[in-house]
This record gives C-alpha cells, structure tokens and sequence, in this order.
C-alpha cells in the first residue's frame, strides 16, 4: 500500500512540474487556458497541522470549492474576467476555470477542516489524524475449515 502511495505521489509530483512548466516559458502562455493559482503549504506541530494557501485575488469565495481526502486537498473554482466593455489592448492577467491538488504526506481529518478567504488569499487548515497507537501483540484465533 506505501508502494502505491508513493507513485501516485510521484505521478502528482510530475503533473504538477509540467504544469509549472507551462507557467515559466514565454511560448506556451497562449497555448495555456485558465487560471493557475499558486499555493503553498506547511505543517505545525502545536497543534498539528496542514495548513494551505491560495492565492486567489479576484475570485468570489462563494465559488471555490473545496474537497478534502484524508491524503489531499482539492481547490477549484473559476477566476471570471470583468466585463467593462471596452476593447483591450494588452492582456496579461490571466482568468478560467481551475483546479489545484494538494498531496499530503500524513493523513488528515477532512471533518476538522477549517477555511478563510481574506485579501485574496485563502487559508485552509486541516488537523493532522492521529495516529492509532500499536498494539504490541494479537491473538489470533485458529478454527477448523469445513
């Protein structure tokens, strides 16, 4: 199971540096439709906990959604592009449709999450699971097969 955990990491991991490369280079920003959010990410110890930050300047709050797995986070929503009427001459910010995923390396409590949107950055807190304590030994109980 920790296999499996590890390549799908992996496998996130890769989509999200070919997504990034597509936000670097000069050559790809026409091919590229929608918005790309940046995020971070960090964990406290007292109490523990993931938290993430969005950044989504010119998003309504009441149309991001938020889903949470015991390992991920997703956040997607739509920056819409203001209709003021005129005729552009030069367009550089970038609007769509988006979807970012947030892998974490300990589960997570999705029940305890908590989230705030403030000055265009959104803050999702998610308290670490804890962890079930071991058990030093099992009894195994032996019955006979028909």
């Amino acid at each position: 199971m920790e296999k499996r955990r590890d390549v799908e990491a992996a496998a996130d991991e890769i989509e999200q540096l070919f997504a990034d490369l597509w936000q670097v280079f000069p050559f790809s920003r026409s091919g590229r439709r929608g918005y790309r959010p940046n995020v971070d990410l960090f964990r406290t110890d007292d109490p523990p906990a993931f938290t993430v930050l969005v950044e989504l300047p010119g998003v309504d709050p009441e149309h991001v959604k938020l889903v949470a797995a015991s390992r991920a986070l997703i956040v997607a929503g739509e920056r819409r592009r203001p209709q003021e009427g005129g005729h552009y001459r030069q367009m550089e910010v970038e609007y769509g449709p988006f979807q970012r995923k947030v892998v974490f390396d300990e589960d997570v409590d999705p029940e305890g999450a908590s989230a705030t949107y403030r000055r265009g950055i959104l803050h999702v807190t998610l308290p670490i699971a804890p962890k079930p304590s071991p058990r030093e030994s099992v009894t195994i109980v032996v019955r006979a097969s028909r």
